[in-house]
C-alpha cells in the first residue's frame, strides 16, 4: 500500500476526474500552488503536464485535483465572451456640477446628446414639479461632471463592436477610498483569445483616460518627482517675486 500510495491515489484521481469532465487535454486552468498557468497538454494516471503562458512545463500530481483548488478557463472558453473588470480612480476635487452652458457644450459629443437631453427634460420636470429655488446650484436635481462621464462610458461601451452585448455591461461608483472615487468598468469582450482581448480592453481604457479632460475631471495618481520639483520651483519664483 505505501509502496503504491501515488499510483492508487492516482488511479482513484483519474476516475474522477473524468466522471466529472472537470478538466480535458486543451483546458487553460490555473493552479497557483504549483505555479501552473497554461493549456494542459497530457493527463496521465500519476500527473497532469502544464504548458505555461512562457512555455514552460508543470508536471501537476493528479491526486492533488481533488485535494486542491485550480481554475479552470474551458466555460469562458465556451461562452464566447472574456470579462473585464477593472476601474478608474477618480479625484474627488475635481468633481462638481455642471453649469447651463457647459451642458449645452457637451450636447457637441454625438452619443452623449440623447442622453442630455432625456436627462435634462427628466430633471427640469422634477425641479419643477416640486418648486426648486435654482439660485443655488445645491437646491433640487442638478447634472454632475462625474455622472456625465459614467453615462459617456456606458454608451461608449454599448457602441463597441468588441463588447459582447448578451453579457452583463454596467459602469458602477464603488466606495470612495483615499485613491479617489473609483469609476469600474464590468463588460465582456467577445473576442477571447488572449492577443486580441488585451488590445481592445487597451483601446478602451486608452480612449477613456483620453476623455475624461473633457468633462473637466481628473485621474487620481501619486506625485512623482516631477511634481515635487516643479513645486518647489514655483515656490522659489513667487519667493524671488
Amino acid at each position: 500500500m505505501l509502496v503504491f500510495k501515488d499510483t492508487i491515489l492516482g488511479f482513484v484521481a483519474s476516475i474522477q476526474v473524468s466522471a466529472n469532465d472537470s478538466i480535458r487535454v486543451g483546458d487553460w486552468i490555473e493552479m497557483p500552488k504549483y505555479g501552473a498557468d497554461g493549456t494542459v497538454k497530457e493527463i496521465n494516471l500519476n500527473n497532469v503536464k502544464v504548458q505555461n503562458f512562457d512555455k514552460t512545463i508543470t508536471t501537476i500530481p493528479t491526486h492533488t485535483l481533488l485535494s486542491d483548488s485550480f481554475k479552470n478557463y474551458r466555460g469562458m472558453q465556451q461562452s464566447g465572451g472574456r470579462r473585464l473588470k477593472r476601474a478608474i480612480n477618480i479625484k474627488i476635487s475635481t468633481i462638481r456640477f455642471l453649469a447651463n452652458e457647459e451642458i449645452e457644450g457637451l450636447k457637441n459629443i454625438q452619443i452623449l446628446r440623447p442622453y442630455i437631453e432625456d436627462r435634462a427634460r427628466t430633471i427640469d420636470e422634477f425641479n419643477s414639479i416640486h418648486q426648486i429655488d435654482p439660485s443655488n446650484p445645491i437646491n433640487g436635481r442638478k447634472m454632475t461632471n462625474l455622472g456625465m462621464f459614467r453615462a459617456y462610458a456606458l454608451t461608449y461601451l454599448r457602441q463597441n463592436p468588441h463588447i459582447h452585448k448578451a453579457m452583463p455591461l454596467m459602469v458602477r461608483q464603488l466606495a470612495s477610498t483615499e485613491h479617489g472615487v473609483p469609476i469600474e468598468l464590468y463588460f465582456f469582450v467577445n473576442d477571447i483569445r488572449w492577443e486580441y482581448y488585451e488590445g481592445i480592453v487597451s483601446d478602451v481604457f486608452d480612449h477613456l483616460f483620453a476623455a475624461t479632460k473633457y468633462f473637466d475631471l481628473e485621474i487620481f495618481e501619486n506625485p512623482a518627482s516631477d511634481d515635487f520639483r516643479q513645486f518647489i520651483r514655483t515656490q522659489k519664483i513667487s519667493v524671488l517675486n
